[in-house]
């Protein structure tokens, strides 16, 4: 069977702009993370080529420039990574998780709205 994609903090902060700003292109995302990141170019390139193997990011040509975007939505993709951090970190124990959002988290009103509505649901 063969492993899930893990993603690195360089690969998710990268995603997270790409997400926010699709379709984008290496130059675009470059510009965002090389002067208060310290990454060049070529790195930018192999992240996102790195994020496109593991299956998180589609790209096209258009105007003989290559343009990413996110394979999932966003929700989809948090949902996932979630879960793959509650299936490995946590042995699928759903406790310590939530006694982080209990006790740790700083949530806003409309957030524990949303939360007591899917556990409602």
């Amino acid at each position: 069977m063969r492993a899930k994609p893990t993603i690195g903090r360089a690969e998710m902060e990268i995603l997270h702009f790409i997400h926010d700003h699709h379709p984008v292109t290496v130059r675009t995302v470059a510009e965002q993370f090389g002067e208060g990141k310290g990454l060049v170019r070529t790195t930018v390139l192999n992240v996102m080529e790195r994020l496109r193997k593991k299956g998180f990011l589609v790209r096209k040509q258009a105007a003989g420039i290559y343009q990413y975007s996110p394979r999932l939505p966003k929700a989809d993709l948090l949902r996932g990574l979630v879960r793959e951090f509650v299936d490995q970190s946590l042995g699928g124990s759903l406790s310590p998780f939530v006694a982080y959002l209990i006790e740790e988290a700083r949530l806003t009103e409309p957030e524990l709205a949303d939360l007591r509505q899917m556990v409602r649901d």
